[in-house]
């Protein structure tokens, strides 16, 4: 039987249309996505978006606005799982995220994960791994930047 893996990601935008993204490596791999993680057994998807946030950001967040999930099969990059990623929409004031930001050449090689913002519309699909942050990159700027 397929197994599944649930993944969860914040769509994480400022009052400068910045968005913030995580640059890790893991798993002996590079690669770039929005901040987010594994759903852990036994806990809700909003449950371990806020829970991943604190983790990796020590945001303590409440209010998330669920923006979408893949409706379609999606093996997983790193096993022979079925990925479904949920992404949620936060919108805050940059202060708010006190990200002691420095520069770091990309990609790295040691076990870590560092964030960064871009202006929404510099961000290009090439710039993220993953084929699912691609489409909601493309959502995402149709319809953000539309309306900004």
């Amino acid at each position: 039987m397929a197994r599944f893996n649930l993944r969860v990601y914040a769509l994480i935008i400022n009052e400068f249309n910045e968005i913030l993204i995580s640059d890790e490596y893991r798993f002996g791999k590079f690669f770039t996505k929005f901040p987010g993680g594994g759903v852990e057994n036994e806990e809700g998807i909003k449950e371990a978006l806020f829970r991943e946030l604190r983790e990796e950001l020590q945001l303590d967040i409440s209010i998330a606005e669920f923006y979408y999930f893949n409706e379609f099969h999606q093996a997983s990059a790193f096993d022979n799982s079925n990925l479904i990623a949920f992404y949620y929409l936060i919108k805050i004031n940059k202060k708010e995220l006190d990200l002691a930001i420095k520069q770091y050449t990309i990609p790295f090689y040691e076990e870590h994960e560092k964030q960064r913002w871009i202006a929404l519309n510099e961000l290009n699909d090439s710039d993220l791994t993953f084929p699912i942050d691609r489409i909601v990159l493309e959502k995402l700027q149709k319809e953000f930047l539309f309306t900004s």
